[in-house]
């Protein structure tokens, strides 16, 4: 049982607020860069909690600032894109890609007004067709290289899955919770007459385990299944990277499941497929195929559950917005929950003692290519780059 207390301190994300304050020193996707084009250069962007806008100069740099304008808080979305900035369409004030002001029409050239007036302006990166931003303090860490996105050994895309109505803490809590996919996966296959799809799931579960890991370039959770039976198997484990990352093999690809935080109440999840060993003509190292996923419920509103992820969405929909841990009841197959939950808050504590979280990368030379295994072929990928230094 969690208190009412330690439930606010793990899931709320807005400015000031302890998992908020956290979240802010990683990096997190906020949208594919096939969405912003000369054609059509600004879009919304909701992520932790605060409304903002996403945009390109004219001169090809990108831009993250507050939408409401510093002067009198008209949205900057509707504003001109310049060679160096976002101008309001208000006043004409004028924000550069950091979101200082550098122009204020009708006020006097020295006056103090255009320093004050700077808006919220964060960092903004492109890699592997996603655009990711950091909100935290400087100085930032490195955008991690996760294999997937830079990879040259295989093709991939990306899918925007349907805006999720919870909050980031439910959909975490999912990835380190082994036991749900018998039933949640395995059995409604099943009673579905699609029992071929949850063959790999619907088998007797004898054993769990978990490890928390910290290695050079990632901290989190790896949650191993042993499948018994005739068919005994023992996973080689997907990787949780905290906070927000979930690794999994789907077939013969590596999927990356990343979960955007928007506010407290809704989430946002990027999946991006990674095929290796697959030959492409590089195009989509910066612009992969983006898929949107169609809506994981049915014209009446009522999850259709036909799909892992519409199922999944059921489970972490109907805990409410935000799940109210102090009416549950955990038992013992829940110790990943429990292990997650414990990370979560020990990383909080550090961010308010004025410490850095763990998984930050700084050092270049350990931010080439990072390879996580969730195969076994993979697992001697790592190994193989690792010797090679």
């Amino acid at each position: 049982m969690v208190s009412m207390e330690d439930n606010e301190l793990m899931t709320r994300v807005g400015p000031g607020t302890p998992a908020g304050e956290l979240l802010r020193r990683y990096w997190h996707p906020i949208c594919p860069t096939a969405e912003l084009s000369e054609r059509s250069p600004k879009k919304r962007i909701r992520v932790l909690g605060e409304d903002l806008v996403l945009f390109r100069d004219g001169q090809g740099r990108h831009g993250l600032v507050s939408e409401q304008c510093a002067h009198r808080s008209v949205s900057l979305y509707y504003g001109f894109i310049e060679a160096d900035g976002l101008r309001c369409p208000y006043h004409g004030w004028k924000y550069d890609v950091s979101g200082r002001c550098i122009e204020q029409p009708f006020e006097p050239e020295a006056s103090p007004l255009k320093n004050k007036a700077c808006q919220s302006g964060y960092k903004v990166q492109a890699l592997g067709g996603l655009f990711w931003a950091y909100m935290g303090p400087d100085p930032a860490p490195l955008l991690p290289r996760w294999s997937p996105l830079v990879s040259t050994a295989g093709v991939r895309r990306i899918c925007v899955l349907p805006q999720l109505q919870c909050n980031w803490l439910q959909i975490m809590e999912n990835s380190v919770d082994t036991t749900h996919t018998y039933y949640l996966h395995g059995h409604m296959m099943q009673v579905q007459g699609m029992g071929d799809r949850a063959a790999y799931y619907y088998r007797p579960i004898e054993d769990y385990d978990f490890e928390v890991v910290k290695e050079d370039t990632w901290t989190g959770v790896r949650k191993i299944r042993t499948y018994g039976g005739e068919r005994a198997e023992k996973e080689l484990g997907h990787p949780v990277i905290f906070p927000c990352i979930l690794l999994s093999p789907q077939r013969a690809d590596l999927v990356m499941h990343c979960r955007m935080p928007i506010d407290d109440t809704h989430t946002q999840i990027f999946r991006y497929e990674f095929k290796p060993g697959v030959s492409g003509d590089g195009s989509d190292l910066e612009h992969p195929p983006v898929e949107y996923v169609k809506p994981f419920k049915d014209e009446g509103g009522d999850f259709h559950l036909k799909t892992f992820g519409s199922q999944d969405a059921m489970a972490w929909e109907t805990q409410g917005p935000v799940a109210d841990r102090s009416r549950e009841h955990l038992g013992v197959s829940d110790r990943g929950i429990a292990l997650y939950r414990r990370m979560l808050r020990e990383q909080i504590a550090l961010v308010q003692s004025g410490k850095e979280p763990a998984g930050l990368i700084r050092d270049p030379a350990k931010n080439r290519e990072i390879v996580i295994a969730v195969s076994q072929g993979q697992a001697r990928m790592a190994r193989e780059m690792k010797q090679a230094g």
